[in-house]
């Protein structure tokens, strides 16, 4: 009998793709997800007899133990449901916190009561303004004042892990946590201020680039598909189970120089315009300058070693965006 996985926010950008490698290496797979921010699109090449999709919130649809039916023969949880994204977090802190903190918490308890191996997908902003650099896994979490919304999602996050630590501890849960990084590829919306897919559309249309601050804050991205094989490798290898890992790339760009790549790739005529903080974001927001992993513990326990460069993964989703465009022209034509 093939193993069985159940995604959380499957039908999201790193969701969809982990269905996709799932299915590759023959699980089946039960997609949950309430379409707030997933997009139906990402996955509707997928369902079928091997992969389906359940239309809810995750936590309600896990945690009723009347519907056995996504619990049968369920081996493992990717727990990836949450809310997304600079823009969202400063909309809607309380929300935000409700919806991360209130939904691990039941899946953590459901996953424990179905005996299944759960890895939650946790996030660099954890480590808060942390100038410990590279970021480690045993580093310390430092964060900025209450008073700033802007570290709402880190401390929500930190919450998450603590819920999955406590239960391998106390009720032995087998359980991986994954701290994600700048994660790129297809698919990827802008609409949260994600960075890279923001600058793609705006320089395919030969639109100005927009930098926040001096553009010389770093970040390191990874292309979302080294990222879901590492979190399969990171389920299947029990030896890595109660434990923490970075995932990301330790590659380091500043934004300027993302900007200028993505004009480059894209063939474009896009000038780049600096906008302050102050207009970008709401006041006492504070941007973290450099915010770059170690993943020595990741590479020691699976392997982890990206397949795709920066330019790669750009240069697909320029052509990407590219032939967006011409249906949309085509379209208009019509």
């Amino acid at each position: 009998m093939a193993a069985t996985a159940i995604i959380t926010g499957g039908a999201g950008f790193i969701g969809s793709h982990l269905a996709e490698a799932l299915l590759r290496e023959g699980w089946d797979v039960r997609i949950l997800d309430n379409l707030s921010t997933g997009r139906a699109e990402n996955i509707n090449h997928l369902l079928g007899d091997r992969c389906t999709l359940t239309q809810a919130d995750a936590a309600d649809a896990l945690d009723h133990d009347h519907d056995q039916a996504l619990w049968d023969h369920a081996d493992a949880v990717f727990h990836l449901a949450a809310s997304v994204g600079v823009q969202k977090v400063l909309e809607d802190p309380t929300g935000m916190i409700r919806n991360n903190v209130d939904e691990t918490a039941r899946i953590v308890d459901a996953a424990t009561r179905h005996n299944a191996t759960l890895l939650v997908a946790s996030s660099s902003e954890v480590y808060g303004r942390s100038e410990n650099l590279p970021l480690t896994e045993q580093g310390d979490l430092v964060f900025g004042p209450t008073t700033s919304s802007r570290w709402a999602y880190g401390m929500a996050k930190a919450l998450d892990e603590h819920l999955v630590l406590d239960a391998v501890r106390q009720r032995d849960l087998s359980a991986v946590i994954v701290r994600l990084f700048n994660t790129i590829g297809p698919r990827q919306v802008g609409h949260y201020g994600m960075v890279v897919p923001r600058f793609v559309e705006r320089a395919v249309n030969n639109q100005p680039l927009r930098v926040f601050g001096d553009g010389n804050q770093t970040r390191a991205f990874c292309d979302v598909r080294d990222v879901v094989d590492a979190m399969i490798a990171l389920v299947t290898t029990p030896e890595t189970h109660g434990r923490t890992y970075n995932l990301g790339s330790e590659n380091e760009i500043t934004i300027r120089q993302l900007a200028d790549l993505v004009v480059r790739l894209a063939e474009s005529g896009s000038d780049i315009e600096f906008v302050p903080y102050e207009q970008a974001y709401p006041p006492g927001f504070e941007e973290t300058p450099q915010r770059a992993p170690s993943t020595q513990r990741l590479r020691e326990a699976i392997g982890f070693r990206p397949r795709y460069t920066l330019e790669q993964t750009i240069r697909e989703l320029v052509r990407q965006a590219e032939n967006s465009t011409q249906e949309v022209t085509t379209v208009e034509k019509k």
